[in-house]
């Protein structure tokens, strides 16, 4: 018989069982997220165009520098999953034009290979060429830059070594140098690498199916040539797939991965490895904006002799990114790791995590003047260049993470007026606080330059009575940055507006500290920076 209390009973005890066994799911799933699992992106940080290789149980991994210096960073991973900085491969560069930012320009797309027992760099200088460097060690020495082919539009080279002895290069065209673009050509080169031999074949064209199709990385397995080469733009394209009995061609060409259903854009960029456990991953950089293009980790299967990468949610035959998944098969765990960002220059060199926005001279700083500190001397140049983007002498470091907070502490000790020393967001506009010594003493100033102004605009400026000072940015979701200043470390008081960091030429906002002046380096002062301490919290 029909009893309405008893269906009720019955459908309560239904939906409790249904609910435990969510909620035990739920938490199983958490608990292997933890445990199992790691989520992209794997470095938030502006690692752009990554290249990664495996060397028996250790990866590294190479990216984009442009014209910040020392340049290309090398990263070393046990896990693909924790990175940290081992070193770089350029500490200078031969050419005069970059002793003053060339913002964009400079070393584009590197490959890093491991060939008869020594690390190998190849890069695309759009302007000047195909360089190339070596080491027997990851960590260097690496071998002065050596220009490969002098060349105009040359970008994103990589090398090849052949089963049968013979040496390649396969690279993209940049259509602002060089007047065309959407095509890859290959090579022959001289065994050790150094020089080109031939004028060079066009192997792919991707006007019509994959435009823009460029940094191009070559690879061999089961009888097939592989050439992993995206296309359709940075933010908006896809990972293209090009395979080849012959090095030569002709290749089949299928688009492996694409943003899809996901928040994940691009999917720009990057490198395949394979494991000794048999499993194959993708390492590929997102463009994040003010953050700079971001890297990240997608799975490889291997169907029909096709890199699948990624997760085929919408089965269309093509991967999407994964925003989780479960962690790379190493064959060990290792404890891990974090970026260095915090620095209390208690070193004799400068941390791994630094470089200056041109090649730099040792005589800008100074780690023995005073024991614990970082000396930067009060360059010359403001006056000459008029707004910062134009400074070499900037020192920074990328942005870490979504949002964290930044703090420094400084003792200013300056000459003459007109020196400057201050911690700035720098892209594309800037806002930055400093600290400028007037025949009226020291003032505390927060100024602003937007790049469709071309000219810096002070917000707020404040008398002050000591010359040490701790400065204070706040970065929040959407690179948004608010700066503090102290006189004691522990009371911070706000300057200014809330600033929208903007990303520069092909890279992502920094955080950037300076001395610089308007005099001549002998007669001028200093700034001596204590410690830069990064914390998640705000």
């Amino acid at each position: 018989m029909f009893n309405p209390t008893n269906i009720m009973k019955y459908a309560n005890a239904f939906f409790i069982v249904v609910l435990f066994v969510f909620f035990s799911s739920f938490t199983s799933l958490k608990n292997q997220r933890n445990d199992d699992g790691y989520s992209n992106p794997i470095i938030f940080a502006d690692y752009s165009d990554p290249d990664v290789i495996r060397v028996d149980d250790n990866f590294y991994m190479v990216s984009s520098s442009f014209s910040h210096f020392p340049g290309l960073p090398i990263l070393h991973s046990k896990d693909l999953l924790h990175w940290r900085i081992l070193g770089h491969a350029a500490t200078h560069y031969p050419v005069d034009s970059f002793k003053i930012p060339q913002h964009g320009n400079g070393i584009w797309a590197p490959s890093i290979q491991y060939h008869n027992g020594e690390f190998y760099i190849y890069f695309g200088d759009p302007d000047n060429g195909i360089f190339m460097t070596k080491s027997k060690k990851a960590e260097g020495p690496w071998e002065p830059l050596h220009l490969v082919k002098e060349a105009k539009g040359w970008i994103d080279a990589c090398p090849f070594w052949d089963d049968d002895g013979n040496t390649y290069l396969v690279h993209a065209w940049a259509k602002s140098r060089a007047g065309i673009n959407s095509i890859l050509t290959l090579n022959k080169m001289s065994p050790d690498g150094k020089n080109i031999l031939d004028e060079g074949k066009i192997i792919f064209e991707g006007h019509k199916n994959h435009p823009t199709i460029e940094g191009p990385k070559m690879y061999k397995r089961n009888g097939f040539y592989y050439i992993l080469a995206p296309a359709g733009g940075v933010k908006q394209g896809w990972q293209t797939v090009l395979r080849s009995k012959s090095i030569y061609g002709p290749y089949e060409d299928k688009i492996v991965l694409e943003q899809g259903s996901t928040d994940i854009n691009g999917p720009h960029q990057g490198a395949l490895i394979e494991l000794e456990s048999g499993e194959s991953w993708f390492v590929h950089f997102q463009d994040k904006e003010a953050y700079g293009r971001v890297v990240h980790l997608n799975p490889v299967n291997w169907i029909d002799d096709w890199p699948m990468m990624g997760i085929d949610f919408d089965s269309n035959g093509i991967g999407e990114p994964v925003s989780f998944y479960k962690k790379p098969n190493v064959g060990n765990e290792y404890p891990p790791l974090t970026m260095q960002t915090t620095d209390e220059f208690d070193s004799s060199s400068l941390g791994l995590q630094w470089q200056w926005e041109a090649d730099f001279k040792n005589k800008w700083f100074s780690l023995d003047d005073k024991n614990g500190y970082l000396r930067l001397f009060s360059i010359k140049n403001f006056s000459e260049f008029e707004n910062l983007r134009k400074v070499p002498n900037l020192l920074g470091q990328k942005f870490p993470a979504e949002e964290f907070s930044v703090t420094v502490k400084l003792i200013f000790s300056p000459n003459q007026t007109g020196e400057r020393t201050g911690l700035v967001i720098l892209g594309s506009d800037y806002c930055d606080i400093n600290v400028t010594s007037s025949e009226y003493g020291l003032f505390l100033n927060n100024i602003v330059y937007l790049d469709s102004n071309k000219k810096e605009e002070l917000i707020e400026s404040i008398k002050l009575l000591s010359s040490e000072i701790y400065f204070k940015v706040s970065v929040k979701k959407d690179a948004v940055c608010n700066f503090y200043y102290s006189t004691n470390g522990e009371n911070f008081i706000k300057v200014g507006n809330e600033f929208n960091a903007k990303p520069g030429r092909w890279v992502g906002a920094k955080i950037c500290f300076y001395s610089i002046s308007v005099s001549s380096p002998d007669e001028t002062g200093y700034s001596d920076f204590d410690w830069i301490r990064f914390t998640d919290s705000n």
